[in-house]
């Protein structure tokens, strides 16, 4: 049996390798408490579901992402930088993810579309994040965006190729840098007052 104290995060970090290792439609919970040396049992002490332990390894997951451009949303500098930096940022976070470890980014497709509510949560922080570096824009005279709100999910939805996970297969084209660029170069002069 495992030693020291099982805690949620020790449970996820390992739910991450079983998945890895077996993929969603193979790994268990009894998989997950194996690796642990545990019991099925003191597993679901802290996730009551299968299904709520997949959702919390998801949230952990996207929420990596959200730490990192949280830092960059509440940097100090101008917005239009900000907002260049945040995008490439997260564009570069999804190639990672998908390129750095294909089995568990197609796991995390798979576990995507089961928690949808979660999914959607992650895209209203990002688009969220978005909004707070148009206001600081618009407050410093470098934007001009009457509704920073409608135009957060506006440049979230204009970059969509670039973060979505449907479009993975593009992200390592030539031309996929080019192409990232041009799109924000269009949206940052679309931005200007």
């Amino acid at each position: 049996m495992a030693t020291g104290t099982l805690t949620a995060e020790r449970i996820l970090e390992v739910t991450e390798e079983v998945l890895r290792r077996y993929g969603p439609a193979k790994a268990t919970v009894v998989d997950v408490a194996r690796a642990l040396g545990v019991s099925h049992g003191s597993v679901y002490r802290h996730f009551r579901t299968k299904a709520a332990l997949r959702e919390a390894v998801t949230h952990r997951w996207l929420g990596r992402t959200e730490q990192a451009l949280e830092e960059l949303t509440a940097a100090p500098g101008p917005a239009p930088g900000k907002l260049h930096d945040w995008l490439a940022t997260l564009f570069e976070a999804k190639r990672h993810k998908a390129g750095d470890d294909p089995e568990l980014f197609a796991t995390y497709n798979v576990l995507i579309d089961e928690s949808s509510g979660v999914v959607d949560q992650h895209v209203t922080v990002l688009e969220d994040q978005v909004r707070r570096i148009l206001e600081e824009g618009v407050s410093a005279g470098e934007f001009a965006a009457p509704d920073p709100a409608a135009s957060a999910r506006a440049v979230f939805a204009a970059t969509a190729r670039f973060h979505d996970p449907s479009y993975a297969p593009t992200w390592e084209s030539e031309t996929a840098e080019e192409e990232f660029e041009q799109v924000v170069g269009l949206l940052l002069r679309g931005l200007r007052p």
